[in-house]
């Protein structure tokens, strides 16, 4: 994948997933990021193929879509201050989440590597806690490393 912007906001609090989804959306199109097209192809993604996925006593939401809703490649890692409930990816009800990590890329192919690299590691427990409590800086560098190999 080419280079790749990671963005990480903290301290961030959501009514609900819709909200979650918007405000990602609106940050990422203004950093010209994304398309016009982005948060409609997000949010019926979500509907269609819900992203939260509840793990060995913790859970993320990785929400994403197509491809061609992007201008640039980019990660982007919000830390909620309180959980925002999310449709389970196993279509077995929903799930709080506190750490949400949205893809954004601009190659079929690259979502489903990144997309497998980063669903393997969150399964480790001390990398999800990694990206759930350190400082942005610390996770940039961790991040970059486990999943792009840099």
């Amino acid at each position: 994948m080419r280079e790749c912007q990671l963005l990480i906001e903290d301290n961030v609090n959501f009514n609900n997933s819709l909200d979650l989804l918007t405000y990602l959306s609106q940050q990422l199109q203004q950093k010209g990021i994304v398309k016009e097209s982005h948060l409609k192809a997000l949010i019926d993604r979500e509907a269609s193929f819900p992203t939260g996925i509840l793990l060995d006593g913790y859970a993320v939401a990785i929400p994403h879509c197509e491809a061609e809703h992007a201008n640039s490649p980019a990660v982007f890692i919000l830390r909620s201050q309180s959980p925002v409930l999310f449709q389970r990816a196993d279509d077995d009800g929903t799930v709080e989440v506190s750490l949400i990590i949205s893809l954004v890329v601009t190659s079929p192919t690259d979502q489903l590597t990144l997309l497998k690299t980063l669903f393997t590691s969150l399964q480790n427990k001390e990398f999800y806690h990694f990206l759930l409590n350190s400082p942005q800086d610390a996770i940039a560098e961790h991040f970059n490393k486990v999943i792009f190999n840099q």
